[in-house]
């Protein structure tokens, strides 16, 4: 704080000693003496000005956004002359089309250096007013006529021109061509011209009376009701104002009328504007006859400096005419020219998809030095972004307090203030696509996990215990954790440990729950001593590279896993390929009498409801032929329906649907909030259509199965383990050494995604809370093992893709702008939400079973490749299959030789083959720590050399 009221007072000494030396700095219209100017000049340069100006310490709201209209003075129909909307800007230039029916796309406004020039050499030698007060148009055009006559700039006997002029009406594009704006004057006036051609023939008293009534008295400055209905206001945010400019041509001007104003207070100036928003600028350019392609042409230029970042700040806090000259200046020093022979004028350049910051241009003037200008800057350091990829900015939640419990106080201290927030910040209709996007994915998670458990187990744990753990865990996590974007679930490594550890058990005569409770308990407490002693600060020495291969690695496991359960699906109903239709004739399949030590009586058959009377066995089913013990008999008796070629229409159809629909807000079809809908409810609307696609066909496709009743999978087993009387006693103390193995899987699998999670690409604003998040892991996982219940950590691909379901936007991004990334929505609704909905999943069989596998696998895939984007091993990848003329233009590309990106790209996709096949074997228990353990021995001497002294990224 002390630094900041030191650096405010240099600051103020600075500007102090600069207004001081410029003398009567507050407004260029007084004028000053030429030799003082001289003088001046070579004491403040432009580049300096700029630097007081965008340095100047405000403790107030940032300038707001601009809305700038150009208005052409114009004859309509022939007869009269009006101010016409014929362009706009917000970032890119929109103009009316020559048919004036409709606005152009917008585009990059392309200017001619001339005409900037131009309007340099008129702002030098037209009015400036800056901070005027005034309420209404004839207030302000009033003044500005004055401030000519004053310096001698407009003659008097020209001011009733120059004012009728101004005042005309406005046609904004919003009306209709065949509407008069001047509809309620009594008498209409052929032309300006004309009207003041008869000035010669009357009285001087009689003549202003007349301009009065005919452009003042009609004048309101309510908005009209076209302005308010106005939808052009959606893309504009609430506190915009707007900047008008506007030029034209007369007979009645020897020399141009030029003038630069800046309210003091942005007004409400009727029906000047196209939209409803307050006055701030006007810029007004009127000149002789014979050159109205130039005075556009100097408009254009003055609008699209008016939407430049760095002007309209400029423009905001000029004290006089050599603060906006000095800001022209600046524009002119990043202008870029096209040579006219190499590029067509007529072309509209499209508004790119990333714009470049302004803040660099900002700040290049905000530090001690002043830049010069005219080209002289270093625009580009060199450096391709600086580091940034290696570790992490050491903040509050990854410092090492060296005390006991002191990173978890810190944590705890830091969320409680937000705990209230993280409730009511998800009041959003985002949240609820949200919630049912993650639940999907995590009930069929659960389900796959509980599947694969009970066949590793013998049903000691299975689907319910699956389900019932995946909600307590995760519902309490999210409740009272550090980081509650994060979801929890189950890993493969766990699976693979809990197979090992029951077979162990089942050899040896172990009890397995009473001996993995005891795992459970020694690693929890493991677990609770890295909490203790603030040992996830070693979460900082966490590369690029560990987090990306991780993310990629376990990205690549979904793409598989959905894929080999397709496969395995394809395996158990097998296209019928050999189906030969000249032999339709031969095919047939019919139920017989099987052998005596397989046959019931039929007598039995008479009790049976589901059988007709006088059952043969011809007249049997399929499933009931086999339950009668009988045998079915012909070539049709293997014949599956086309499952398998639905099932992956299904599954592919929901993956690409989903991918088109998520970037559906990209599109050019419908309204923004249409666009913005459908995309939030990519994923739900999806599942919809293909279950009502599956539905529609009628093709007996794979459903989801949950389980119906809430009990153990096994009978052999309750809901709570006793802790003692199954092992003997020195298996409690001998369960330690494998609790070691599980505390550093945990712990590196929780907090490498937790890292992922946090990014600062993410934007997050309440903080992290790497120590609270463990500690709650810890104790999830005692309880989970006293109840029998599954492991839980953090799950990437699925806290990705809660992250990507959650980001924010800008809801009022200009015409041709991409809309920009605000952050997250930071709250804990969602993921409570998403884990009580999977323990009430039990109760939802019913609706749930008309769901088929295919499409949830189709969402897995959709969560693997989505999860993918933004990393930039991906990138590089593709890279290699790109010849150089084709490559993007990357930071890296310009300032790395391509053989060692190359390089580095073939060492990371090395690594995660090894880790692939060491994932696929029964050592997959160690990957998370060996790829941690490899990256951070090899991070001091290999990696960080790579990326620090390599890639420099």
């Amino acid at each position: 704080l002390k630094s900041d009221l030191e650096r405010k007072s240099n600051h103020k000494e600075k500007r102090e000693r600069v207004e001081q030396i410029v003398g009567a700095y507050k407004s260029d219209a007084e004028n000053v003496d030429d030799s003082c100017t001289s003088i001046l000049k070579p004491l403040i340069s432009p580049a300096e000005r700029i630097r007081f100006i965008l340095g100047e310490e405000d403790d107030g709201p940032p300038p707001p956004q601009l809305f700038t209209e150009l208005d052409e003075l114009l004859s309509v129909d022939g007869q009269e002359l009006e101010w016409k909307e014929t362009a706009r800007w917000i970032k890119f230039e929109e103009k009316v089309e020559k048919g004036g029916e409709r606005w152009s796309k917008p585009h990059v406004a392309t200017l001619s250096l001339h005409s900037l020039m131009e309007l340099k050499a008129y702002i030098e030698k037209g009015t400036i007013l800056l901070d005027m007060e005034a309420s209404t148009l004839p207030q302000v055009v009033e003044m500005i006529t004055d401030s000519q006559i004053e310096t001698g700039q407009l003659k008097a006997d020209l001011k009733e021109k120059v004012v009728y002029t101004l005042l005309r009406k406005h046609r904004h594009q919003t009306k209709k061509s065949n509407l008069r704006s001047l509809a309620d004057i009594g008498k209409s006036v052929s032309s300006a011209s004309r009207l003041f051609s008869n000035q010669e023939n009357g009285s001087p008293t009689t003549t202003h009376r007349n301009l009065t009534s005919n452009s003042l008295s009609d004048f309101s400055d309510k908005p009209e009701k076209d302005q308010l209905k106005n939808k052009f206001m959606k893309k504009l945010p609430r506190d915009a104002e707007a900047s008008n400019v506007l030029v034209g041509e007369v007979d009645f001007l020897e020399t141009p009328f030029v003038a630069f104003v800046r309210l003091q207070q942005a007004v409400m100036l009727g029906a000047l504007t196209e939209v409803p928003v307050p006055t701030r600028f006007m810029f007004v350019l009127l000149g002789p006859k014979g050159k109205s392609k130039s005075y556009r042409e100097i408009g254009r230029a003055i609008a699209t400096l008016m939407s430049d970042e760095v002007f309209h700040d400029i423009a905001y806090k000029a004290k006089g005419r050599k603060d906006l000259l000095a800001g022209i200046d600046e524009f002119l020093d990043e202008v870029i020219v096209l040579p006219p022979g190499e590029w067509d004028p007529d072309i509209r350049i499209e508004p790119p998809k990333s714009l470049p910051s302004s803040d660099k241009r900002k700040n290049m003037y905000a530090g001690g030095e002043a830049p010069q200008m005219n080209g002289d800057t270093p625009h580009d350091t060199g450096h391709g972004g600086g580091g940034g990829g290696g570790g992490h900015q050491v903040g509050e939640e990854l410092q090492c307090t060296k005390k006991f419990c002191g990173g978890l106080i810190l944590d705890v201290k830091r969320k409680l203030p937000f705990f209230a927030s993280d409730f009511y910040d998800a009041l959003h209709i985002q949240s609820l696509s949200a919630i049912l996007f993650i639940y999907l994915g995590t009930v069929t998670n659960a389900i796959t996990f509980g599947g694969l458990l009970g066949d590793a187990t013998d049903n000691m744990q299975g689907v319910l215990e699956s389900f019932l753990g995946t909600a307590l865990s995760g519902a309490v996590f999210c409740l009272l954790a550090g980081q509650p974007l994060t979801i929890l679930s189950s890993t493969g490594p766990v699976l693979v440990f809990e197979r090992l550890l029951f077979n162990f058990s089942k050899d040896n005569g172990f009890d397995y729950l009473e001996f993995r409770l005891w795992i459970g308990l020694w690693s929890g407490l493991f677990c609770l001593v890295l909490v203790a002693t603030d040992a996830s600060f070693l979460v900082q020495y966490f590369t690029r590279f560990t987090e990306e291969g991780f993310s990629a690695l376990i990205s690549f496991i979904f793409i598989y896993d959905a894929f080999k359960k397709m496969i395995k699906l394809a395996h158990h109903n097998p296209i019928n390929s050999e189906f030969d239709h000249n032999l339709i004739t031969q095919y047939d399949c019919r139920c017989v009498a099987g052998n005596s030590s397989t046959l019931l009586d039929t007598s039995a058959w008479t009790n049976r409801t589901d059988l007709q009377e006088n059952a043969t066995w011809a007249s049997l089913t399929q499933h009931q032929c086999k339950e009668f013990g009988g045998l079915l008999v012909g070539k049709a008796c293997d014949y599956v329906p086309d499952i398998t070629l639905m099932s992956f229409i299904l599954f592919l159809g929901t993956y690409t649907c989903s991918m088109a629909l998520k970037k559906f807000k990209t599109s050019r079809f419908f309204p923004t909030t249409v666009r913005k809908l459908i995309s939030d409810f990519a994923i739900i609307l999806t599942i919809l259509l293909f279950c009502g696609i599956d539905a529609l066909v009628g093709v007996d496709t794979p459903k989801l199965i949950v389980p119906s009743e809430f009990k153990p999978t096994s009978p052999a087993r309750g809901w709570f383990i006793p802790p003692f009387g199954g092992n003997p006693w020195w298996v409690y103390l001998a369960a330690a050494l494998p609790a070691l193995l599980v505390t550093i899987l945990i712990f590196m699998d929780q907090q490498i995604t937790a890292v992922i999670v946090n990014r600062k690409e993410h934007k997050l604003k309440k903080g992290a809370g790497y120590h609270l998040d463990l500690f709650w892991v810890a104790i999830l996982m005692i309880l989970c093992s006293f109840m029998g219940l599954p492991w839980y950590v953090a799950a990437t691909v699925i806290s990705i893709a809660h992250i990507d379901s959650l980001k924010m936007e800008t809801q009022t991004s200009a015409p041709g702008e991409q809309p920009k990334f605000l952050g997250v929505r930071e709250q804990r609704v969602t993921g409570i939400f998403v884990f009580l909905l999977t323990g009430l999943s039990v109760f939802m069989a019913p609706i749930l079973k008309f769901i088929p596998k295919p499409v949830l696998y189709g969402v897995f895939l959709y969560m693997g490749v989505a999860s993918l984007n933004g990393v930039q091993f991906m990138d590089r990848l593709q890279l290699l299959l790109m010849p150089a003329k084709h490559q993007p233009d990357l930071i890296y590309l310009r300032h790395v030789p391509q053989r060692r990106i190359h390089l580095f790209t073939f060492i990371q996709v090395l690594c995660l083959a090894l880790l692939w096949i060491l994932k696929s074997t029964v050592a997959a228990i160690i990957f998370p720590v060996m790829k941690n353990v490899r990256w951070h021995r090899l991070n001091v001497n290999i990696i960080d050399c790579l990326l620090f002294f390599v890639l420099n990224i």
